[in-house]
């Protein structure tokens, strides 16, 4: 069974940093895309980040890019997000997902929220 987890959460002040790692069992990343998503209290999960090792594909939201930075452990199946600047908007629970293909096909239409494989979250909260 594939499971994702993912750690490295926790309470920041705003302008603070954070890396969060999201971890793969059972399966390789060289054919898959793993994003970040997150979702704040009432609202929506919304995607964050990807990275496809098939292609090397990167994803960014506006509301991250320039502040966040996904990248890859092959040889640990881990991903990782960076996070610079943080703002007590970017409060949620952090989630990563995985899926066979690359982050173009979430960009190009597919559903993000279909990704096979989720992992249960690590909480990160933003204080002014």
């Amino acid at each position: 069974e594939v499971q994702l987890a993912e750690s490295g959460g926790g309470l920041v002040q705003a302008g603070g940093s954070l890396r969060l790692s999201c971890a793969a069992s059972v399966f390789s990343f060289d054919d898959y895309a793993i994003a970040w998503f997150r979702q704040a209290p009432g609202m929506e999960r919304e995607a964050v980040s990807c990275i496809s090792f098939p292609d090397g594909y990167t994803y960014y939201a506006d509301s991250v890019n320039g502040r966040f930075t996904i990248a890859g452990d092959r040889a640990k199946n881990t991903v990782f997000l960076q996070m610079k600047s943080l703002k007590p908007e970017d409060t949620a629970v952090y989630y990563c997902a995985a899926d066979f293909g690359s982050c173009s096909d979430y960009e190009e239409g597919d559903d993000w929220l279909g990704m096979d494989y989720w992992g249960k979250g690590t909480l990160v909260t933003v204080s002014s």
